[in-house]
C-alpha cells in the first residue's frame, strides 16, 4: 500500500486510480468503510468487510478494479480505517 497523501487534512487519499481516488475520512462513522472519489465528483461508500458498495450515485461496473482492489487489501483498510479513528 502507499504511503498516506493528505489533502486539506480531511480525508487521507489511501490509494489512486486513473478514474478515481480511495479515502478515508478520519473520525468517522460505523461500519468500517472507505470512500471512493470519481473524477467527475461522483461518490461511493464502500464497506470494507465484506467489501460491498452502501452508499452512492457509481455504478458497480465502474468501481469493478477499486472493489477487486479493496478485497485483496482488506487487512490493511481495516487498520487503517481504525488507526483515522484515533
Amino acid at each position: 500500500m502507499q504511503p498516506l497523501h493528505y489533502d486539506n487534512h480531511i480525508m487521507p487519499i489511501i490509494k489512486r486510480f486513473a478514474h478515481c481516488v480511495v479515502r478515508i475520512n478520519s473520525k468517522d462513522h460505523a461500519p468500517p468503510h472507505f470512500h471512493v472519489v470519481m473524477n467527475d465528483g461522483r461518490e461511493a461508500w464502500v464497506k470494507i468487510d465484506p467489501v460491498e458498495i452502501i452508499h452512492g450515485k457509481v455504478a458497480a461496473r465502474e468501481i469493478a478494479e477499486v472493489v477487486a482492489w479493496a478485497a485483496s487489501n482488506r487487512e490493511t483498510l481495516a487498520a487503517k480505517f481504525e488507526e483515522l479513528q484515533q
